[in-house]
């Protein structure tokens, strides 16, 4: 697994080598810069997985550099966690608003810093893995779970609520097998009424639907049903 990288922006050497330390200590790969304009160059090259960035700093201070990384498509999705000092409450309420992830308060230990850095960290990865589990795409079909929709070349396809929870189950959980029985009682729940327990006749109907895609529905002999692998 590669080492996640993190770029620190900030003006006090001392506090930038306290940083950099225990990050690269704590197995991260670390870039850093003393001046705000250099430090946003440095953010949009390397793409980093989180930027800890002060507020006061020469040349561009960090709410602007936050302002900056948040109106680029590149880089807004880059956590980040400001680094204050007391007395910028206001500021810090800025940051939040701009879409900052978390701050620090001078002075703060490493161990502190840490402990947020991997916090932030771990809220992204789990944001990410419930995205991509909420939102399938698989060459033109797109199901969106959350928006309960399903689309094939970007046009809707109009389902049934029993079809969508069991396309929706299937796709989410791809290549994984299951039974008729198991597709009732994990994709409907045992408090949704299912009138039509026949599976088969939903299946097929979902097939249709999906036209030229429903060979991602794999039928697996004697057993039941299969969303194709996504890789």
């Amino acid at each position: 697994m590669s080492r996640k990288k993190i770029v620190i922006v900030e003006d006090e050497p001392d506090i930038l080598e306290v940083f950099s330390y225990n990050l690269k200590r704590e197995g991260f790969e670390v870039a850093t810069s003393l001046e705000g304009t250099s430090g946003l160059n440095l953010i949009q090259k390397t793409i980093p997985d989180l930027v800890l960035l002060d507020l006061m700093l020469p040349g561009m201070d960090g709410l602007e550099i936050c302002r900056a990384l948040k109106a680029d498509v590149k880089t807004q999705d880059i956590p980040i966690i400001m680094v204050t000092a007391k007395g910028e409450e206001s500021d810090i309420v800025l940051g939040l608003g701009m879409g900052a992830d978390d701050y620090v308060t001078k002075p703060f230990s490493p161990k502190e810093l840490i402990a947020r850095v991997k916090a932030v960290l771990r809220r992204i990865e789990v944001s990410d893995a419930d995205r991509k589990k909420n939102h399938v795409k698989i060459d033109d079909l797109e199901i969106d779970i959350d928006k309960h929709k399903v689309s094939r070349s970007d046009c809707e396809i109009k389902m049934t609520a029993t079809e969508f929870r069991l396309l929706s189950y299937l796709a989410s959980h791809s290549g994984r097998v299951f039974s008729r029985e198991q597709l009732l009682n994990q994709a409907f729940g045992n408090d949704v009424v299912v009138v039509d327990r026949n599976i088969d006749v939903h299946i097929r109907a979902i097939r249709k639907k999906i036209g030229e895609s429903n060979h991602y529905i794999e039928t697996i002999r004697g057993v039941g049903y299969r969303f194709k692998e996504i890789s």
